[in-house]
């Protein structure tokens, strides 16, 4: 059967759940005590795709703060998608996603049109606290106005701690990354749009934004 290994990176503000988020998906287990990010490293796990075909995702933590983010370009290259993660409390961290997205694309030294369908899907945690000020409808105005036509960011909402639309978020990634790009090779064209996302919007709170 055939096999895949695709690099994510996971990128945002310190503080904001990304190596939360990957041990909620690789481990099952959640941890408060907050431990800063040094540099990057990375897990890997299989998931499944809808066609049978059994796909690794080698998901790369990188660390939020100012003083470690020119190491990027060592860990921004060779990467098959991007996931930018904001907690849902914090509008700050929000607001960081466009610098985010830019220098991801800047560092991982893409030419400028596959820049522009680079396969990105963005990541509201921390849902389970009720102090939210970035709301469902701010999130989704920012993957559309960031997404290209033939590639458009798909929003997720999810807690780390208890688990909440994590499993779905990161699933979703193999769906961006490889059914797209074979409408583009098959086609010379085509969007994301075409993926259904009913399968994600099943669980009991819903997953995309």
């Amino acid at each position: 059967m055939h096999k895949d290994i695709l690099k994510i990176v996971l990128i945002g503000d310190g503080g904001v759940g990304k190596t939360s988020l990957r041990n909620q998906f690789i481990h099952k287990r959640f941890t408060n005590a907050y431990k800063a990010t040094i540099g990057a490293d990375f897990i890997t796990k299989q998931v499944e795709t809808e066609d049978g075909k059994k796909v690794m995702l080698q998901i790369w933590d990188t660390a939020g703060q100012e003083r470690f983010q020119s190491l990027g370009v060592a860990y921004y290259r060779g990467a098959d998608a991007c996931v930018l993660v904001y907690d849902v409390n914090n509008f700050l961290s929000f607001q960081h996603l466009g610098r985010w997205r830019e220098d991801f694309l800047k560092q991982s030294s893409l030419p400028a049109e596959e820049a522009m369908h680079f396969p990105m899907l963005i990541i509201g945690n921390k849902i389970d606290i009720d102090d939210r000020v970035v709301s469902r409808r701010q999130a989704r105005a920012w993957a559309e106005q960031n997404s290209s036509e033939r590639m458009k960011i798909p929003c997720f909402e999810a807690s780390a701690k208890d688990g909440t639309n994590v499993e779905e978020a990161f699933t979703y990634i193999a769906k961006i990354v490889k059914i797209p790009q074979l409408e583009l090779d098959l086609n010379g064209g085509g969007s994301s749009l075409t993926l259904s996302t009913s399968e994600s919007t099943k669980s009991k709170k819903r997953s995309c934004c």
